[in-house]
């Protein structure tokens, strides 16, 4: 997986407040060559320039997948997308915030441990 990838598990985990999934990712997005300041911005991803537009909509569909109870998911959200992501771009990331949300449930409700 690419260091981009384990950024979008990790903005999932966040929305979701999963303690277990925020450190895993993160850890992963570093020793995926992930900078440090990527990491440290994603929760305030908008107000940066460190994301590609290519990144944004993919950042951005994966936080309305993972709200999606909150408004579904937006036309504005689903047209920012197909704008620069590809159909199968779209698809491996509605997948990919499938999975970790599922994840998410899994190590929240399992209580899985988070030590230091």
């Amino acid at each position: 997986a690419t260091g981009f990838t384990h950024l979008l598990r990790l903005r999932a985990s966040q929305l979701n407040r999963c303690a277990f999934c925020v450190r895993l990712h993160a850890r992963d997005a570093l020793a995926s060559q992930e900078s440090g300041d990527r990491i440290a911005v994603l929760p305030a991803w908008r107000e940066t320039d460190y994301f590609s537009p290519k990144e944004r909509a993919a950042l951005e569909r994966v936080e309305a997948v993972t709200l999606v109870a909150d408004g579904q998911v937006p036309d504005a959200v689903y047209a920012q997308a197909a704008g620069v992501l590809s159909k199968e771009e779209i698809a491996a990331v509605e997948w990919l915030a499938v999975v970790i949300n599922a994840w998410n449930r899994i190590a929240i409700s399992s209580r899985y441990p988070v030590r230091a």
